[in-house]
């Protein structure tokens, strides 16, 4: 069979959560069926690193998809043609974003749909395109794949689409995370807050994720710890003004709040295993891929009671309120104050991290390709 893969978010030192479903999954799936061909999709020239094996064929595509126009462009066009072109059997789409006249089997894996919810989160002329396709690829795919089951029933209801046409695959954690030693654990929180103790949050930086309220919760926090925490917080900068910046600006304990930018999975992996805490107090998930990666690194975890966040963390973490900052700051007191309640939460995580794997991830997403193919 010969397979078209959209690949175009397969971005060296660039990857978000959607590219490592990409990554790990087709990484997989290559290895595991050399009997099939893939053609893998980029909109331009790819790093060497994402040609899995023999039995992947890189397919540069233009024009590059990256804004509104290029990517109806790349899509409509662009892809259009290379299905025709190479006579792709099968298109798989890890993004979302598929062609909507393609004559032939489509598994389209739509992680969520926070931008129906959260409209003033993205650039306008993004908000438009993505409410206005969306809808429109979920009703053309062949099969819908998403990654939890409040995924599956939000875009069932939102979009009126049969939950039957809608399969679940859980997102997993990189091979890189894992725990650390005492020590180890130690160098780390000396190399990045002089050997203090410290919270993380992990995530993009956009205002759905909620940095606004922890950074007025860690403030709060502050005002009562004696162990000197401090926040280190782990991603890329992209929304940066209205409550995020007053909240900041604001702060008492400005100091005590360091911004490390993107990192690579080894160097997260660390930061993780040596906190005291992950705190992820988004207002939205589709997954929330960093709660299994602090199962992975073993440590506690503190996440938000609302959208996915509960199913993926189930008993393994404390649950609050992302709209109530005292309750952030009283989940965070309770683990730097109980050591016995944080070992409890690594002991569950540990247990849990056995349900989101990548190898099952694949597994199940390659048997779904195939029912779909031979449904068609």
């Amino acid at each position: 069979m010969r397979i078209g893969v959209n690949t175009r978010l397969l971005l060296d030192g660039k990857m978000d959560g959607i590219g490592w479903f990409a990554f790990h999954t087709l990484r997989r799936m290559v290895a595991a069926h050399p009997e099939h061909e893939f053609f893998f999709f980029f909109d331009r020239k790819p790093s060497p690193k994402f040609i899995f094996a023999d039995n992947v064929k890189p397919v540069v595509v233009n024009p590059p998809a990256r804004h509104p126009v290029l990517w109806w462009l790349f899509f409509e066009c662009g892809i259009a043609r290379a299905i025709k072109k190479h006579r792709i059997d099968l298109f798989l789409s890890p993004d979302g974003y598929i062609p909507l006249h393609a004559a032939i089997p489509v598994v389209d894996v739509i992680h969520d749909i926070n931008f129906a919810h959260f409209p003033n989160n993205l650039k306008p002329s993004h908000q438009r395109y993505m409410s206005h396709y969306f809808p429109l690829f979920a009703d053309k795919a062949s099969q819908v794949v998403t990654v939890s089951e409040f995924s599956k029933a939000d875009i069932a209801k939102t979009y009126t689409i049969s939950p039957d046409k809608i399969s679940v695959v859980y997102n997993g954690a990189g091979d890189a995370y894992r725990p650390l030693s005492p020590d180890e654990q130690l160098s780390v929180r000396q190399q990045y807050c002089g050997g203090s103790p410290y919270f993380i949050f992990v995530s993009t930086i956009l205002r759905r994720k909620n940095l606004a309220n922890l950074l007025k919760a860690f403030d709060l926090f502050k005002s009562s710890d004696s162990q000197g925490h401090k926040l280190l917080v782990v991603g890329a900068r992209v929304w940066w003004q209205d409550e995020l910046k007053e909240a900041f600006d604001s702060m008492k304990h400005q100091s005590d709040v360091q911004f490390l930018g993107h990192t690579s999975a080894d160097e997260l992996s660390r930061l993780l295993a040596a906190s005291t805490a992950l705190v992820y107090p988004s207002f939205f998930e589709g997954f929330g891929i960093p709660i299994v990666e602090a199962f992975c690194a073993e440590t506690a975890v503190i996440t938000s009671n609302v959208t996915s966040m509960p199913e993926v963390a189930g008993d393994a973490a404390l649950l609050i309120d992302p709209h109530n900052v005292n309750a952030i700051a009283d989940a965070m007191h309770q683990l730097a104050d109980d050591t016995q309640l944080r070992q409890q939460l690594i002991e569950r995580g540990r247990a849990r991290r056995s349900l989101f794997t990548w190898d099952d991830a694949a597994t199940k997403l390659w048997d779904i390709m195939m029912q779909t193919y031979k449904d068609a």
